[in-house]
């Protein structure tokens, strides 16, 4: 996924950048890696996309490094990320929940000014 700002330059990540993850997150991260299959040899993917009911939203995957992401790790854990969708997402913390609201993986993003009811989508 590659993406190209107005006038041909493509961003650039930030020198500072960071995505916290919690133990649930590592946890998780790994355990998927682990046992599922669509998963096996390939890293946690975080993106976001135009769409939802407040403008952006994240999406999670499995999937192959491309040479443009940068790789975010901890405790053996990887999260890739393309730079439009860090540039959106920087300082953020990445979560897991399995409760009664939901099972999945979250953010926590403090460039959010706004989210909708659901917490799958945002606005910056």
């Amino acid at each position: 996924m590659t993406f190209v700002q107005l006038g041909g330059v493509k961003p650039e990540a930030p020198k500072d950048a960071t995505l916290l993850f919690t133990e649930n997150a590592v946890r998780k991260i790994k355990d998927f890696s682990e046992r599922l299959p669509e998963a096996k040899g390939k890293h946690l993917r975080i993106y976001v996309q135009g769409g939802g009911c407040s403008g952006y939203s994240y999406g999670f995957k499995f999937d192959d490094k491309a040479p443009e992401d940068q790789v975010f790790a901890k405790d053996g854990a990887q999260i890739i990320i393309d730079i439009q969708s860090l540039l959106l997402i920087n300082g953020s913390t990445i979560d897991y929940n399995d409760g009664l609201s939901g099972t999945g993986f979250s953010v926590q993003n403090p460039k959010a000014t706004g989210s909708c009811g659901c917490g799958s989508s945002f606005s910056v």
